[in-house]
């Protein structure tokens, strides 16, 4: 059995350096570098340049949707948290972009329902879409346009 017992070990060891350098590769360029005030050593295995999002395809533009509540003439900008509320930690749908799925024809009419439910002070609702054409060379430009309301 002490065989069996070192292979454990080893195998352990093996996971855990792994996970440091996958740590240290995944945070070096953007928080270690600046942190230290020049550039670290890249280790050269496995990792790609990108760190945690390696399996993400990530685009220069990109969208949403935001929902307003409309009350009298007022609108107001409904926080998505409290649209999609979630309780476990750590899992956050909005910054999945959850809430986009409600930017079509088949989602509106449930929407509408469940907002009137759950935000009865509001006389109705405007769900718009929000493009971003580009967030490396305008990364302030947001094109929004009323994509429904609930009336």
């Amino acid at each position: 059995m002490p065989s069996r017992r070192l292979r454990n070990v080893m195998i352990t060891i093996f996971v855990i350096v792994w996970n440091l350098v996958f740590q240290y590769e995944s945070l070096r360029a953007f928080y270690l570098d600046p942190w230290f005030g020049h550039p670290l050593p890249k280790v050269k295995f496995l990792f790609p340049p990108a760190g945690w999002i390696m399996f993400y395809s990530v685009d220069d533009q990109f969208g949403y949707a935001e929902v307003y509540g409309v009350k009298g003439p007022m609108t107001e900008l409904i926080d998505p948290h409290e649209i999609l509320e979630t309780r476990f930690i750590g899992f956050d749908n909005i910054q999945r972009n959850v809430l986009s799925s409600v930017l079509s024809t088949q989602m509106q009419k449930p929407f509408c329902r469940f907002l009137k439910r759950k935000f009865p002070e509001f006389d109705n609702f405007l769900i718009t879409a929000v493009q971003v054409p580009s967030i490396t060379r305008e990364p302030r430009v947001r094109y929004r346009h009323v994509f429904y309301d609930c009336e």
